[in-house]
């Protein structure tokens, strides 16, 4: 068994308070073994005493609890506890129903709003007014449906199933020699209710059960260590600690935390070396894991921005409508007398003053946008999660193999005063070769360093003779070696943690001489060495011994061996950053976004990672210190602080929420088990596809590559996504705004209706066709090089700024019409309302191409080209309506010569105006 994947579904939309979960995920304190205070667990309190009574009952104490045995259960007890307690899978959330899915792509307040005004329209006997809104609403929604199927199915893809079993050690009760179980094990049959080992699925564990486990292996459940040889566990993706932690029968360091107990295994980690049997605790959604993921799909999330950027939009639109159209009525009503077709008039206006295709439009953007960052090696979940990288202005992000490679690597190698030592480097290579026990990363790393610099190896060959291996008490190891063809000499090479060395040393090397270890050299030794940790580095000391000559076989070496060395020096480590991380770091910067560390490993180490990608964090604040902190003085240590080190899966969700809380649009990257609850309270949760499944599928966007340079490029890519959806509110907020209040001045004055309630829909409808292009449309690189934001005061501003601009053009057209071509009384009206529809549809065109830019259109920035080609056909449409043979239908009529020459300055005049009032807005309120 080398891979294990738990069973999730796929998560789709959050149905549930977050509140009720900030609620129960509020940092606090429980009580451990003796009454001491601990950190409340991310778990409930039933478990936690389960695991608590594991850790501390004695091993037949755990079995009799478990009512399990020391040969493990039978296959029937064992069906039977899976009948009554269920299988071994963590809970997940199931997709939706399609039905449920499509009704979801629908709910938006403009799909709602166009909704009411489709039945009022078919109340009133207005089929084609009923007919054209109806297929807005469904046109956007069913492409919203396809667009995000498509990409769920995408992201599925990324999470195939792998079947997984675990070794179960049971009861076997059939007779003594029995053929079938002579089979089935490769021990001899001597005795009745013998264990048996076999795979079974990991789904049918229950608890009671005895595990074996070996290097390689998933721990599948919570455990109760029963036997242990050299075993040593890999809690990444639970503590965020780097490290593997060796795991043993008894409590050897009686710490507060359940995570820290050194005979408890957990769902979620792997054996690194050694063999185990354990006994099942927990299963599912019972165990560590399950809780703390259970956590994430129960807990629900706040609106985003961009979920409440859309609502706060619409509403403004929404009740911007709610004003106009009784006033367009009343004023239609009293000064025409023909309130049926005041009545009319006024909903095609509220029609107008909604923009019907922004659901469509924000789809088929995000979907652009989607496929753009898939080719990117980025995968998005959720489509409203592309708005939000380009919203983001604050990263959360973990260390270990986000700004790091994942591995361990041989930083420095000096001798006693820090200086560089090769001697040093070659003993400490001779101990990482020849030692056979857990051949962890600091070993690796050692190998690794020297196969890379070959020269630095030692002149002999050398033979090895014994060993002492490591143990957690001395934290030290021992090899001990000959030269070849050389049985005068024995060398000792020892090395270990640095007090523990310091204990059985007499002498340092100095030069070639050895010199005593006094006080006054320790405190030198020691300054060194806390320089080393101030640094980031996790030292190692070197020692070395020649021991008496002796017959091989005679001798056996052991601890007190270790005794009387001379300290040669230091090997420092590091887990070392990635290539990219230096200049994402750099780039995200420049485009403004803030990166903060959020890990779980030590507060130095973590420093030191960040000091060598550039990143300046200043003073960490590690969990203890976050704990003590009130809200307010989190929110002020945020304001100056950019590493925090030593958290728990709540220290890092608390500080999510406090940046939120701030205003902050916050994107959380990580992949462990551990950053699951912070990927849900973020803005934008972000995951790798080798992430543990938790956090991929607590993540709205998953890259395929965990570099921070596809962040960047997907900040970009999202900021170019918010230029274009923005593109189409402002241009619609602001034609409308402009086309209403025209429609006010011309109720007041003209003795019939400035437009038909179908022209005006017809006209809405052209206009929105042209804008499907906007997704595709270029933005100007000097608008994605800060965060965007959605602000609904800003839109409106820049609506009563440029609304009454293509007023003004429409009151210059009202005069032509009426004065010029005296379309000025009742039976001229189609006269009038021809050349208003032909003026009002091209200056609403025209205006696209004049404020989706702060440049100089056509000049210094030009449209794409889907954009130029789809706004030229619906220019060439609106001409064509009321020339061609459709002009009756829509009760027009063809347009004299001299209209055209009229035309041609009023589009310029507008144009140019445009353009004057634009530079002014810029100057002084900016161009989002």
């Amino acid at each position: 068994m080398n891979f294990f994947t738990f069973w999730f579904g796929h998560f789709l939309r959050r149905r549930h308070n977050l509140r009720l979960f900030r609620r129960s995920a509020l940092p606090g304190l429980e009580r451990g073994p003796g009454g001491k205070p601990v950190a409340r667990s991310p778990v409930p309190e039933q478990l936690t005493r389960a695991l608590w009574r594991a850790a501390c009952d004695d091993i037949p104490g755990a079995l009799v609890r478990l009512q399990s045995s020391e040969a493990g259960l039978s296959d029937g007890q064992a069906a039977e506890r899976l009948q009554r307690i269920g299988p071994n899978e963590v809970d997940h959330e199931k997709p939706l129903p399609w039905w449920q899915h499509l009704w979801q792509c629908y709910r938006n307040p403009f799909n709602v709003l166009l909704t009411l005004l489709a039945i009022v329209s078919w109340a009133t006997e207005d089929i084609q007014a009923t007919v054209i809104i109806a297929a807005m609403v469904l046109l956007s929604t069913i492409i919203r449906f396809v667009q995000e199927g498509r990409s769920q199915r995408s992201a599925e893809q990324l999470k195939a199933m792998v079947s997984s079993t675990a070794t179960v050690i049971r009861r076997d009760l059939r007779p003594q020699g029995s053929e079938a179980l002579r089979r089935s094990t490769d021990e001899p049959i001597n005795a009745c209710c013998r264990p048996v080992r076999r795979e079974v699925p990991m789904r049918e564990l229950v608890p009671g059960d005895h595990i074996w486990l070996s290097a390689g292996d998933m721990v599948p459940a919570d455990c109760r260590v029963l036997t242990a040889k050299d075993l040593f566990v890999a809690q990444a993706a639970m503590t965020g600690e780097s490290l593997p932690v060796e795991k043993f029968t008894v409590r050897k360091h009686l710490s507060n935390g359940i995570l820290e107990q050194s005979n408890l295994l957990f769902m979620g980690t792997n054996v690194v070396s050694g063999v185990a049997t354990a006994v099942v605790v927990a299963t599912g959604n019972q165990t560590y894991f399950g809780q703390v993921a259970h956590r994430a799909v129960a807990a629900g999330r706040a609106p985003t921005a961009f979920q409440a950027g859309v609502n706060s939009v619409s509403w403004l639109l929404i009740r911007f409508a709610l004003v106009m159209a009784p006033l367009v009525l009343l004023l239609n009503g009293f000064t025409k007398g023909d309130w049926m077709e005041a009545f009319l008039f006024a909903l095609s206006v509220a029609v107008g003053l909604t923009p019907e295709m922004l659901p469509m439009i924000v789809t088929s953007t995000l979907a652009k946008g989607a496929v753009v960052l898939s080719r990117q090696k980025v995968i998005v979940k959720q489509l409203d999660a592309i708005q939000n990288f380009g919203a983001m202005d604050v990263l959360c992000t973990d260390k270990t193999g986000t700004l790091t490679q994942d591995r361990i690597a041989l930083e420095r190698h000096t001798d006693v005063f820090g200086n560089e030592s090769r001697e040093t480097l070659q003993l400490a290579w001779l101990n990482s070769y020849h030692q056979t026990g857990l051949k962890n990363l600091l070993d690796r790393a050692v190998v690794e360093h020297m196969d890379q610099n070959p020269a630095s190896r030692p002149a002999k060959n050398w033979q090895k003779i014994d060993e002492i291996p490591f143990d957690f008490d001395r934290r030290r190891m021992s090899v001990l070696l000959h030269p070849d063809n050389d049985l005068s000499s024995t060398l000792l090479v020892c090395k270990g943690a640095i007090e523990e060395m310091l204990a059985v040393c007499t002498g340092v090397r100095n030069g070639d001489a050895t010199v005593p270890l006094d006080s006054a050299m320790l405190a030198r030794v020691r300054a060194v060495t806390e320089g080393l940790n101030k640094q980031g580095l996790r030292a190692v000391a070197v020692a070395s011994r020649h021991l008496p000559v002796s017959p091989l076989s005679s001798r056996n070496y052991g601890v007190a061996d270790e005794a009387g060395l001379t300290l040669v020096g230091y090997i420092a480590f590091l887990d070392p950053p990635k290539e990219s991380t230096a200049p994402a770091l750099k780039a995200l910067a420049e485009h403004g976004v803030e990166v903060k560390v959020l890990t779980g490993d030590n507060e130095l180490v973590a420093a030191r990672v960040c000091e060598q990608v550039g990143l300046h964090v200043g003073q960490p604040v590690t969990g203890p210190q976050l704990e003590r902190m009130s809200d307010s003085a989190l929110a002020a240590a945020l304001q100056k602080h950019h590493l925090f080190a030593r958290l728990t899966p709540l220290h890092k969700e608390r500080i999510v929420l406090a940046l939120r809380a701030q205003g902050r649009v916050v994107g959380f990257m990580g992949d462990g088990i551990n950053d699951a609850p912070a990927l849900r309270a973020a803005d934008i949760g972000i995951s790798v596809d080798s992430a543990v499944d938790i956090a991929k599928e607590a993540a709205d966007i998953i890259l395929l590559e965990k570099s921070l340079m596809v962040l960047e490029q997907g900040v970009i890519e999202g900021r170019r996504t918010f230029c274009n959806m923005l593109k189409y509110i402002r241009m619609t907020a602001s034609s409308n705004f402009g086309n209403v209040f025209s429609v006010l001045v011309a109720s007041v004055f003209l003795p019939f209706l400035p437009m038909l309630p179908l022209q005006l829909l017809l006209q809405n409808l052209l206009y929105d066709i042209s804008q499907i292009a906007i997704p595709f449309d270029k933005v100007d690189p000097e608008l994605v090089h800060q965060p965007l934001r959605w602000n609904p005061q800003d839109i409106g501003r820049f609506m009563l700024c440029f609304g009454p601009l293509s007023s003004l053009f429409d009151i210059l057209c009202f005069g032509t019409m009426w004065w010029i071509f005296q379309a000025n009384t009742p039976e001229h009206q189609t006269l009038f309302q021809s050349g208003w529809f032909v003026v009002g549809l091209l200056t609403q065109t025209l205006i696209v191409h004049m404020i989706r830019t702060p440049r100089i259109p056509f000049v210094e920035s030009r449209a794409a080209w889907p954009l130029l080609l789809t706004t030229a056909a619906i220019m060439a449409i609106g001409v064509f309506i009321p020339m061609g043979p459709v002009a009756g239908y829509f009760k027009m009529e063809a347009l004299p010569p001299l209209y055209w020459p009229f035309l041609v300055a009023i589009l310029l005049g507008y144009a140019a105006l445009t353009t004057v009032v634009k530079r002014h807005y810029i100057h002084r309120f900016g161009w989002q």
